[in-house]
């Protein structure tokens, strides 16, 4: 497994990701987060059992950020190498992270264009139209 990236980095390459995003005009990422669970933990119930996550941390828990493009297959059905990004974020440094983070996907968003929902807004109203015809 790849070992994580510094949160510098992490911004350098999302902001780079989403960048050649915008220049093929599509494609998607996906960004998840999710909790980093306590190592070793001295609670008397083992890490695997399903109720260890209910338990409420002693301390707040850093967090993983993952970005990946997705990616597993091009135009021409030849695998190509997915792109995955990950950092961890310390409890502490949470709010400086995500000021950044909501920086850097906005940044990368400006380009996108709305998506046209005319023609869906023209079915409805025909098949309303319909409807009240045949009242």
């Amino acid at each position: 497994m790849s070992s994580h990236l510094s949160n510098e980095e992490f911004f350098t390459k999302l902001g780079s990701l989403l960048e050649t995003r915008q220049q093929k005009g599509h494609g998607s990422i996906f960004l998840t987060q999710k909790r980093l669970s306590a190592q070793g933990s001295s609670t008397s119930k083992p890490a695997d059992s399903p109720l260890a996550d209910l338990e409420a941390p002693s301390a707040p828990l850093p967090i993983l950020i993952r970005a990946t493009d997705g990616n597993s297959q091009t135009k021409d059905r030849k695998k190509s190498e997915k792109i995955k990004l990950s950092t961890v974020v310390q409890p502490d440094e949470l709010e400086a992270f995500y000021t950044r983070y909501a920086d850097v996907c906005k940044q990368g968003m400006q380009a996108l264009k709305k998506r046209d929902r005319s023609k869906r807004k023209k079915q409805k109203q025909g098949k309303k139209k319909a409807q009240d015809d045949k009242k």
